[in-house]
């Protein structure tokens, strides 16, 4: 009964030597990757950097005891960080205490909404999220993604969060561009491509955010008009609360639910490509358990919504993670640079940030498969183009409303046919 709830002792019981080594590689090299983009996406979420670290640390632990992945590395990611800041900020101001609080109690929603759904063995229902629909939103967020860090790559006060408006206020501010901000902000672009293509064993991210806080603090450029991220708290995540009220649980429940199924889609994607390479099985329904109690006791320490991330989750693999002791020795070191460290990134700039952000969406655009689900379905094609277009130029929460439709659709009307079809089979033998 307790291995069926409680992964961890059967693979800590039968846990070798020879893959400590493998789990302390991947461990570390994880948690290098993870400090920067934990701040950037806590950044992208309406939320302090320091945010983004707290939710690198609990939540790991609690997936690694009761998640069914071996080698998935939970935490931040960018889509969910979008999500969140798109489902909270019209209910409160971000940056404010009751920002903080709606998001907390955000998390605990899509924790407990994800525990029910594997509880009640509801995995299955992410089979009605096609790959078109998944497809077309994730390329759509990437965009918007993408085009919110501009302001903090040009150093300018851009007030909207619509993507035509964003580039409309972008124009209208050329002039008020500040020089030395989008030269950091390039610079590390650049910097983070060439890495990634000529030095993939260099951990990118850690490597511009260091030199950037060199240059920023040798020359000053605090004081000549670079932003900054300043002082970030120093300590481990204290307990917190989410407040509960009938009106915040029923404004943020369309949200939650998005980014339960959204998250834990993007999580089991990854989580059986891996299983399959090292030829073990995933239990959707185990997967679900475990992240809805990492999102839910993540919410009484400070954190925001996390899920297993694809580019996080490989490089785990591929440093050589054996078991999920490397995501536990992750959330160490996270705590650890909590403890100690957090001093050295005062003078981080917002636009270095902004860049790791930038540079890691751009990835998740893909136009190309817009022809290959046309080739082999024109409904599947549809869903892509009015998905991604709704979700562009409508809105997040519109689009992906109305990609779920067509995609519900969609499935409903091939399962009938393949029923008919079936029992014309049938009939005619």
């Amino acid at each position: 009964m307790l291995k069926r709830w409680l992964p961890a002792p059967s693979w800590l019981r039968h846990y070798r030597q020879s893959d400590l080594l493998g789990d302390l590689s991947a461990g570390g090299t994880v948690a290098i990757m993870l400090i920067p983009q934990g701040m950037a996406y806590a950044m992208l979420a309406g939320l302090p950097p320091v945010v983004g670290l707290y939710a690198s640390t609990i939540p790991l632990i609690i997936y690694a005891l009761f998640g069914t992945s071996r080698q998935l590395a939970v935490g931040p990611v960018a889509v969910v960080s979008l999500l969140v800041f798109a489902g909270v900020s019209p209910l409160a101001t971000p940056g404010t205490d009751e920002y903080m609080s709606l998001v907390l109690l955000l998390m605990l929603m899509i924790g407990v909404i994800q525990l029910l759904l594997g509880l009640l063995k509801l995995g299955f229902l992410v089979k009605f999220l096609s790959h078109a629909f998944m497809s077309a939103f994730t390329s759509a967020a990437a965009m918007i993604i993408g085009l919110s860090q501009l302001k903090h790559l040009l150093g300018v006060e851009i007030s909207s969060s619509h993507v035509l408006l964003i580039i409309k206020e972008s124009v209208e501010q050329i002039a008020k561009i500040h020089p030395l901000t989008l030269g950091i902000g390039l610079l590390s672009m650049m910097l983070l491509i060439f890495i990634k293509k000529y030095a993939k064993r260099l951990p990118g991210p850690l490597v511009v955010v260091v030199m950037s806080i060199v240059t920023v603090y040798t020359l000053q450029l605090s004081e000549k008009g670079v932003s900054i991220v300043g002082t970030i708290p120093s300590g481990l995540p204290t307990l917190s609360l989410p407040t509960f009220t009938l009106d915040a649980i029923f404004s943020l429940l369309p949200i939650a639910l998005m980014i339960s199924f959204i998250g834990f889609m993007e999580s089991i994607a990854m989580a059986q490509v891996i299983a399959k390479k090292e030829n073990y099985s995933i239990s959707p329904n185990r997967e679900l358990i475990g992240l809805g109690l990492a999102n839910a006791v993540g919410s009484f320490f400070s954190a925001y919504p996390v899920t297993g991330g694809f580019s996080r989750s490989a490089v785990n693999y591929e440093a050589g993670a054996k078991t999920p002791l490397a995501s536990i020795i992750t959330a160490n070191l996270m705590m650890v640079t909590l403890l100690l460290f957090t001093g050295l990134f005062y003078y981080l700039p917002h636009a270095v940030l902004a860049a790791i952000i930038m540079v890691a969406v751009y990835k998740l655009i893909d136009l190309k498969i817009v022809y290959e689900l046309f080739h082999t379905s024109r409904a599947e094609g549809w869903t892509w183009i009015i998905t991604f277009s709704a979700t562009l130029f409508i809105g997040i929460e519109q689009g992906i409303l109305i990609g779920l439709i067509l995609s519900i659709l969609i499935t409903v009307i091939k399962t009938i046919y393949a029923n008919k079809e079936d029992k014309a089979i049938k009939h005619g033998a």
